[in-house]
């Protein structure tokens, strides 16, 4: 990226976006998701002994049971607040 001396403007190459910041909140949760996944992971694996690749495979079902269930919840926000703009 560079700034133009005169107009302090500053010139973005084409086709390049800027990433968005992700809030602390977000990377708290995203923390604690994965703490809690890895010691669902080691609980199954060392206390449960159910074996490696089954600790691993209930693991990602769990990760992905999460993720599907923060889609679901983040897609009908939008959609409410897409009502609610629409309305105004």
């Amino acid at each position: 990226m560079t700034v133009s001396g005169e107009t302090g403007q500053s010139h973005r190459p084409t086709g390049l976006s800027v990433a968005p910041v992700v809030s602390r909140a977000t990377m708290f949760w995203y923390t604690f998701a994965a703490t809690l996944l890895a010691g669902w992971f080691l609980f199954g694996w060392l206390v449960l002994r159910q074996g490696f690749v089954d600790s691993v495979g209930e693991a990602l079902g769990t990760a992905s049971a999460l993720l599907l269930t923060i889609s679901v919840v983040e897609a009908a926000r939008r959609h409410r607040a897409r009502g609610a703009a629409s309305e105004r």
